[in-house]
């Protein structure tokens, strides 16, 4: 009813408006129908949302609920497992524990004993020494007594030859004095004839000398006179003439001797400095030939240094050459040490592999009890132990106290070859039973086959007086060959681990 009013009332309202007012009002009409619908739809958004967001929380409370009972029972079940490993890893850890402790005690034991024989070699060492000591003593001692007697025979040589010395010295002075008196007399003789040769031939000169003196005195005499005139009268020309240069000249004189003291004091100034050039010079010879001594010894002594750097340079070659060949036997050496080295590991490498894959292939009581107990009694064993601790003195028994700490090594391959034995055994009774088997399946199908080939054989059908000539093996129900029945055994670990229920 209501909504049949506002029909009327719009319908009315529709026929009062414009055409324009009209598409105006229908326009703001749908815009508010559209505004109510998205207003509906996002309340329907937001409502899935908010659904969407609490499946979400519930489905991920849920999975970690999940999750956490998961890792619960996946715990519990680890634990069971981790608990057996953990009780087989002690049992194994024990094991290797007593291995280490055994191998401990046999190190230990080998250390004593190498202590005991350092501890000898060392006594018969300090013996070879002090024996050493006692044999280089009487040796120095004898060396003693041969240089004293040595000395005392080249002294008493010494003093025979030096007497004789010195008497061949005085024979050969007295000679040389008796040469020297007759040379000085010789000499004297000369000198005396030659000195009155002298004097008669200085005579001689002397009474000619006087002779020509007089008459060239006479001649000289007159002529002096000619020449005191004319000098008188070339004197008078000269005053005369040169009175301006005389006073010239006393000038200059004044000045020479002043010069000439100038040069006196400059000459002995000369001979002091030449005084000092000869000290200098004196003094210069005495250095060089100081110096001349001086590189004189230094030639010497580098001459010295020379030899013994080519002697020093000679054994340093020689030490060069041996720790050359040294070394190149040191290469070689750790060349095939390496190479040994290298192979015993690369055999280590194969037996650690081989070990991995037996481990892979033992059972349970193998991997918790490795070493089967010994079948010898208390006593056999003290005996044992008694004998394994006692040295030695053949080289095979050495070798065997050198490897006793492979004992537990040599049960396992022991046990393993062992088995490998029985196995072996057991594949040839299997072996000629199945040849005894295949016998008897021959001799059967021959008995029951009848053609030429057979008939000209043996064969147990032809039968005479109740005999056979065919000889018939054991038949395989006989206790003494009956293969035992095979006892299958399994371990109670797999029955837990896969049979019983968790």
């Amino acid at each position: 009813m209501p909504k049949k009013k506002g029909g009327k009332k719009s319908g009315g309202k529709l026929s009062k408006m414009t055409e324009e007012e009209r598409l105006a009002y229908e326009e703001q009409k749908r815009l508010g129908e559209e505004e109510m619908k998205k207003k509906k739809e996002d309340m329907l958004t937001q409502f899935l949302k908010d659904k969407l967001s609490k499946e979400e929380r519930a489905t991920k409370y849920n999975l970690n609920k999940l999750n956490h009972q998961w890792r619960n029972i996946m715990r519990e079940a680890k634990s069971k497992e981790l608990r057996k490993e953990i009780e087989i890893l002690s049992q194994t850890f024990e094991r290797i524990v007593d291995r280490k402790d055994a191998t401990i005690k046999s190190l230990a034991k080998d250390l004593q004993e190498a202590e005991e024989q350092y501890a000898m070699a060392l006594r018969s060492h300090l013996q070879a020494v002090d024996s050493l000591f006692d044999i280089q003593e009487e040796r120095l001692n004898k060396l003693q007594i041969y240089y004293e007697d040595e000395l005392a025979l080249i002294q008493e040589e010494f003093d025979t030859e030096r007497a004789l010395m010195i008497e061949q010295h005085g024979i050969e002075m007295n000679d040389i004095a008796d040469i020297l008196f007759a040379m000085d007399q010789n000499f004297q003789d000369r000198e005396n004839e030659a000195r009155a040769e002298f004097e008669s031939f200085c005579d001689e000169i002397k009474n000619k000398d006087t002779e020509e003196k007089h008459g060239l005195k006479v001649l000289l005499f007159e002529k002096q006179k000619e020449l005191m005139r004319q000098f008188e009268q070339a004197l008078d020309a000269y005053l005369n003439s040169t009175k301006s240069r005389k006073n010239e000249f006393e000038e200059y004189k004044r000045k020479d001797d002043h010069a000439a003291q100038e040069i006196d004091s400059q000459m002995r100034r000369i001979n002091k400095l030449s005084d000092n050039i000869s000290q200098l010079k004196k003094k210069m010879m005495a250095n060089a030939k100081e110096c001349e001594e001086r590189n004189k010894q230094l030639k010497e002594e580098r001459e010295k240094m020379l030899a013994h750097f080519q002697d020093l340079k000679a054994q340093m070659n020689k030490l060069r050459e041996r720790e050359r060949d040294k070394l190149t036997k040191m290469t070689l050496e750790s060349n095939s040490a390496m190479k040994e080295l290298k192979r015993q590991n690369e055999k280590v490498t194969v037996i650690l592999k081989l070990a991995e894959m037996c481990r892979k292939l033992e059972t349970e009581e193998e991997k918790v009890l490795p070493f089967y107990a010994s079948s010898l009694t208390q006593e056999e064993q003290d005996d044992v132990q008694t004998a394994m601790l006692e040295k030695g003195y053949e080289p095979l028994a050495q070798i065997m106290h050198e490897y006793s700490s492979m004992e537990n090594f040599w049960k396992r391959f022991n046990k393993v070859f062992l088995d490998k034995l029985a196995l072996d055994k057991e594949k040839m009774g299997l072996v000629q039973e199945n040849q005894q088997l295949r016998t008897l399946l021959k001799q059967y199908l021959d008995g029951i086959s009848v053609n030429d080939e057979i008939i000209s054989q043996v064969n147990p059908l032809f039968i005479v007086n109740n005999k056979t000539n065919v000889k018939l093996n054991v038949p395989v129900t006989d206790p003494r060959v009956q293969r035992p029945v095979a006892q299958t055994v399994v371990e109670a670990a797999h029955v837990v681990r896969h049979v019983l229920p968790s």
